[in-house]
């Protein structure tokens, strides 16, 4: 099953333990994730369902490529990594 890991910068903000979560793509693991905890929906998408500007998702350390269907294919040993994107100088 993939694995939703969360920075801890992130759990700052929102209560988002790591766990594991079934699904082919992005989408159907936050989706699930989403219906266990609807709160943390908004935190990282917004009203269209779209990745927010200020975070970022990679798959198995590479960027997610769909930021707006979050259709990136994902494999059982799949690890997700959701964080809240810094900037600043």
């Amino acid at each position: 099953m993939p694995r939703v890991e969360f920075t801890t910068n992130l759990k700052r903000h929102v209560v988002c333990p790591s766990r594991d979560i079934g699904g082919a793509s992005v989408a159907e693991v936050l989706g699930r994730l989403f219906e266990e905890d609807p709160g943390l929906r908004g935190y990282v998408l917004d009203d269209q369902g779209a990745l927010r500007r200020h975070m970022n998702i990679f798959v198995n350390g590479e960027p997610v490529r769909d930021r707006k269907r979050l259709s990136d294919a994902v494999e059982a040993d799949t690890t997700i990594y959701v964080f809240q994107a810094l900037s600043g100088g």
